[in-house]
């Protein structure tokens, strides 16, 4: 299978779960609005997604996806087998303590991590503890989840690991449906909501479990012993962990921040799922696909290829999100008014998440970036270098979030998380370049600037075209003609940006073609 098929199928259920997520955070803007119950509700909520990208997503597709791999070309399923059940016993029994220490933990957690903002206010701390302490067993469920999807993964089995994340949002839409069905309060609707996480958690490892069954291995769990296999997925992990959560670590201090006023937290949370759109369609299918891909490769001795498939995913990922940012900065009034304005969400609640919506545009390629550059690390074993990168990142995000927020308020977060995703780019590539991992090609720079340059004819015709649709886009206009309003913009800015790539050079789809092939090439010679 060629990689642009991969990242299609990883892509595609991506953007499955991406689409129920749009309709479940509409529910919720209409039933919670950026009131205090969707402020709590967001607040208790980030905290298991925080330690689900630290201790599950990030370590394990870093560092088990690469081990497991070099076990199943050493030893092969048997081996592989042996070594996920040894993970597991250990994995299993550090999530039950941590689960445990954790909800012991909550009430300093909340007040002094997750929203010191809400010291003022004892009913909306006492309800962020409560709805935390039900939702934190989330982690254990995904961190479980991970570890089998890093699995299938690896045995080329994506789908059922890609299409898992989509349960989260089916149970939650229920939840939503079910209380405004039986006309339940904010608070109401925002404790079915926390129960249905945890159910979502147990429907989603049901599925990436029946998934491991069916690619052949059945998982049983073994006594926790410190094996070598298990000290060395450690010493990758760490590293890993921390790196992996770069985005929710600038966003959890981002939330710390931003509680001190009223509805930040939730116009952060409603910007950030539109943005999530193209960064989990094109960024994890990227980074999901392209790690055991280099690790396959480079353990085989396939340094060009690896290099190859490395800078043509840098290529995919340019070719998507540089329209895919300018359409957030120029459309970002009218996606919010189209997919938000409704019930309690008002006409000024728009024009606020819309500014920090614009701003996450002008990161995301960046964001995708670092999905795609990673695993230039990872693949080679080295977790911590990106580590490093990140730390930095999160510091200049901490300092210039702490700065701007007085100023500019949400925007000033935004504009700190945008600028720390940058920071992160520039010195994932520098290194990969210096070391002679990534290979700097010139025909690349020249179709990037390509690239820049269709963007820009993009931009410049929605530019003039948002005039003549802003009739039909006008808070008084029906959902159907400002549906139908967004959708010719979108269908306009695709014709013109897709047009102009290929006109120019930007694009071609022979060498997209050829060049995406996963065909294995003989093996060099290893070199001294």
């Amino acid at each position: 299978m060629s990689l642009v098929k991969k990242f299609a199928t990883v892509g595609g259920a991506t953007l499955g779960s991406r689409i129920f997520g749009f309709a479940r955070e509409t529910f919720m803007a209409a039933a919670l609005g950026t009131g205090p119950m969707a402020d709590v509700f967001y607040a208790a909520f980030r905290f298991p997604n925080l330690f689900r990208r630290l201790f599950a997503e990030g370590a394990f597709n870093a560092a088990f996806v690469p081990l497991f791999s070099k076990e199943i070309e050493a030893n092969g399923v048997e081996g592989a087998k042996r070594f996920s059940e040894e993970v597991f016993g250990v994995l299993f029994s550090a999530l039950l303590i941590i689960t445990i220490a954790m909800e012991l933990m909550m009430p300093w957690l909340v007040q002094w991590i997750i929203a010191p903002g809400f010291a003022d206010d004892a009913e909306k701390t006492s309800l962020t503890i409560r709805m935390a302490a039900v939702m934190f067993p989330y982690l254990m469920c995904m961190s479980l989840t991970a570890m089998m999807s890093g699995m299938l993964n690896s045995l080329h089995h994506f789908f059922a690991a890609a299409i898992a994340p989509v349960f989260l949002n089916v149970v939650m839409i229920a939840a939503l449906f079910y209380g405004m069905w039986i006309g339940a309060g904010p608070e109401l609707i925002a404790w079915y909501l926390s129960w249905s996480v945890l159910v979502a958690g147990v429907l989603q490892l049901s599925v990436v479990y029946v998934g491991v069954r069916h690619a052949g291995i059945n998982i049983g769990f073994r006594r926790p012993r410190m094996t070598p296999n298990v000290k060395r997925l450690l010493w990758l992990a760490v590293p890993a962990a921390i790196t992996g959560g770069i985005t929710q670590i600038n966003q959890i201090i981002g939330q710390a921040i931003a509680s001190g006023k009223e509805g930040a937290i939730a116009a952060l949370q409603y910007a950030d799922r539109i943005y999530q759109l193209p960064l989990g369609v094109v960024g994890v299918a990227v980074g999901v696909v392209l790690l055991p891909e280099l690790s396959r490769a480079l353990k085989g001795g396939h340094l060009k290829e690896a290099a190859n498939t490395q800078n043509r995913s840098i290529e995919f990922v340019l070719f998507l999100t540089l329209p895919a940012a300018a359409g957030l900065w120029m459309l970002s009034d009218a996606i919010i008014r189209v997919l938000y304005e409704r019930g309690a969400f008002s006409a000024e609640n728009t024009a606020v998440v819309a500014s920090i919506l614009a701003i996450y545009g002008i990161g995301l390629p960046g964001f995708v970036l670092i999905k795609a550059l990673q695993p230039g690390f990872y693949a080679r074993e080295d977790t911590r270098t990106p580590m490093r990168f990140t730390m930095i990142s999160v510091v200049i995000n901490s300092g210039l979030a702490i700065t701007l927020f007085p100023l500019i308020a949400e925007r000033g977060i935004a504009t700190a998380e945008a600028t720390a995703g940058w920071t992160n780019v520039l010195l994932l590539f520098g290194t990969l370049v210096w070391r002679g991992h990534l290979q700097w090609e010139w025909a690349l720079a020249r179709r990037t600037a390509l690239l820049v340059v269709s963007t820009a004819v993009m931009a410049g015709a929605l530019y003039y075209a948002l005039p003549y649709a802003m009739p039909w886009l006008s808070p008084g206009a029906h959902l159907l003609q400002q549906v139908l309003a967004l959708s010719c913009l979108l269908a306009l800015a695709m014709i013109v940006y897709f047009a102009t790539a290929f006109a120019i050079g930007g694009a071609d789809l022979g060498m997209i073609r050829r060049n995406l092939k996963g065909r294995r090439k003989p093996a060099a010679p290893p070199t001294e």
